[in-house]
């Protein structure tokens, strides 16, 4: 079992550190994880840091394409050097890279093909009252349209299997969140 790692980045030559140290080197069922850095088109030392910390796999664009794109072209990467499950996460330190066992689990488990992190992002204390009125409505628009009772539906961190991936449509330049919400093979991992 492989397990690829994605960290899209922009300008995250300050956060991506952190990020890179915080990854997991062994998964309970995994046999193998890589990291694959998608640069989006980054004017500081974001390629720099990755490389210093040992990344060998990235996937460069000479201009800003948006996270969409950057989420596709890191999943075809990853697929294309044998990725049995992607794993998105974030070069701006926002989610915990202890957690990324608890978001393969149930697909190594085969009881899900996709697993979304909750940000609990009421708790968040640099968001605005504001921000955190627009999640919980933005989540309640999503769990409405889509018959689904997701906590944080725009959460970026999440894993997906090979066959969910092979099935996903992406068709937005600026965000794939949305739209990759399946209601069949959605299971929930607290991200506590």
């Amino acid at each position: 079992m492989k397990v690829v790692i994605q960290v899209p980045c922009l300008n995250e030559e300050s956060t991506l550190a952190s990020v890179l140290e915080g990854l997991p080197t062994h998964l309970d069922g995994v046999d193998e994880i890589e990291i694959v850095i998608i640069d989006d088109g980054s004017s500081d030392r974001t390629v720099e840091v990755a490389r210093a910390h040992g990344v060998t796999h990235i996937v460069r664009h000479a201009r800003n394409m948006g996270l969409a794109r950057s989420f596709r072209d890191g999943v075809e990467y990853a697929l294309s050097i044998g990725a049995d499950i992607v794993v998105n996460t974030d070069g701006d330190n926002q989610y915990p890279g202890d957690r990324i066992g608890d978001l393969v689990a149930p697909i190594i488990a085969g009881d899900a093909d996709i697993v979304m992190g909750d940000r609990q992002t009421h708790t968040i204390e640099h968001f605005s009252p504001f921000k955190k009125t627009m999640q919980r409505f933005g989540s309640w628009v999503v769990n409405k349209a889509a018959g689904t009772k997701l906590p944080d539906a725009a959460s970026g961190f999440r894993a997906y299997s090979r066959y969910s991936l092979y099935r996903l449509n992406i068709v937005t330049q600026f965000s794939y969140c949305m739209e990759t919400i399946n209601t069949t093979q959605i299971r929930r991992a607290a991200q506590n």
